[in-house]
């Protein structure tokens, strides 16, 4: 039996930048039922990034809600984090810093675990990734339970960083991750 997908419901949505870019991201996203695992609705963003006009929307409008002059580098979660990161940093002329799973980065990185309804999982990030005070606009697909974000915007900061920005397409409101990452901004383009 294959799997059944169905585009994200689009009334009524709601986002940081307003009802339009809300509308614009949740045209883009589909419903995939049971993936990873039985019981799991997963909300798969490729359509949106595989569409070159509504992708270049999406950027513009994280660049536009930040302001272009407010961070000097951008920090993307593994995995989809770097197809924004770099399509930001590209667009604003400044430069993109990977945070990796454990074992990936080649040099001496500072470390951060969290927890996972699985297990624990790592983040590295580069020990000179960002000169201190370098402002960082970090990006991500979706938040969830805030834990993989909470572990990023840490690390920034220990690699002498300062967060400038946190910004996802795609916030799982009823997980309450944006409550976890208090009193740091949260910029979501879609809250379901």
């Amino acid at each position: 039996m294959g799997r059944t997908v169905t585009e994200t419901h689009t009334t009524g949505v709601r986002g940081d930048s307003g009802p339009e870019v809300a509308q614009l991201v949740a045209s883009r996203v589909l419903d995939v039922p049971d993936f990873p695992q039985p019981g799991v609705m997963f909300k798969d963003l490729m359509p949106l990034f595989a569409d070159g006009d509504v992708f270049r929307q999406v950027i513009d409008g994280i660049i536009a809600y930040h302001g272009r002059d407010s961070f000097d580098a951008v920090a993307g979660i593994e995995a989809r984090g770097f197809v924004l990161a770099a399509a930001i940093a590209y667009a604003s002329g400044v430069g993109v810093v990977p945070v990796r799973k454990a074992g990936k980065l080649p040099r001496a990185t500072h470390a951060a675990s969290y927890a996972l309804e699985y297990g624990e999982a790592t983040l590295e990030v580069h020990q000179d990734a960002f000169t201190a005070g370098r402002r960082v606009l970090v990006v991500d697909d979706v938040l969830a339970t805030g834990g993989t974000a909470e572990a990023t915007l840490d690390l920034v900061e220990r690699a002498g960083g300062t967060v400038a920005g946190f910004t996802v397409l795609l916030e799982l409101g009823f997980l309450k991750g944006r409550e976890r990452l208090a009193p740091r901004p949260i910029h979501a383009l879609l809250t379901v």
